[in-house]
């Protein structure tokens, strides 16, 4: 059965539209755990323009459940994690000029730079999962680099519909199944919704999905821990 990984970067969005003190992600991620989050991941951006250190910081000290930080491959990102300790940390590739993360990391571009990421993670103590796509080749390097886990991108299946999206679920049960035969834990998320994310749940040994958005957009509606309630009824 899958489990569920709330993303709160968005309150933090809403917060920082107006840069007041509300509302809290920090409250957020509470609520999260009371509506039955498996883990509370936030994505600390080198442009900080949502989640802030003081946030990381507080739920470090407060967050019950396991704690997934996000964050880029760049050395000072890396300090800040090995710092803090997250129980997680998911490398992600970063641009200043994106809405929201638009793809997987590169690993194999980018082989050298992550390599140092997971080993400095990795002597802090920290469990490491690469984002990427669900590419062989992409999925090879993550092996090949010592991840302990890899969170597949769901986004090109998430903007599909019909015919083209069941091309791109099959693509990712194939990745999922490379994943597994790697013995890495598999993960999942980007642009995940009410709507789409069963298939994805269903595939099999589905471990995290990481979902923000979706659970913030109808948290504002039906409150929190309602929404974070009804998503994991729909994986679990």
């Amino acid at each position: 059965m899958a489990t569920l990984g709330v993303n709160i970067d968005h309150v933090a969005t809403i917060r920082q539209a107006r840069r007041t003190v509300e509302p809290d992600p920090v409250w957020a991620a509470a609520l999260a755990e009371l509506g039955g989050a498996d883990a509370i991941t936030v994505h600390l951006r080198e442009d900080r323009r949502h989640i802030q250190d003081r946030d990381l910081e507080v739920l470090r000290r407060t967050v019950q459940v396991k704690l997934n930080l996000e964050c880029a491959i760049a050395p000072a990102m890396v300090e800040i994690a090995c710092r803090v300790k997250p129980d997680q940390v998911t490398l992600v590739p970063e641009k200043r000029e994106e809405i929201t993360t638009e793809g997987g990391l590169d690993v194999v571009a980018h082989k050298a730079a992550t390599a140092e990421a997971i080993k400095r993670l990795q002597a802090a103590g920290i469990v490491v999962s690469l984002f990427i796509d669900p590419c062989p080749r992409q999925i090879d390097a993550a092996v090949e680099l010592g991840a302990q886990a890899a969170e597949l991108h769901t986004g090109e299946y998430a903007n599909a519909t019909g015919e083209p999206q069941h091309a791109k679920l099959v693509e990712l049960s194939r990745a999922s199944a490379m994943v597994r035969q790697a013995k890495l834990e598999l993960n999942a998320g980007h642009g995940l919704t009410y709507r789409n994310v069963v298939p994805v749940a269903r595939l099999e040994g589905m471990g995290e999905l990481n979902i923000g958005h979706s659970i913030v957009a109808r948290a504002v509606l039906v409150g929190f821990s309602q929404a974070v309630r009804e998503m994991k009824q729909l994986i679990g």
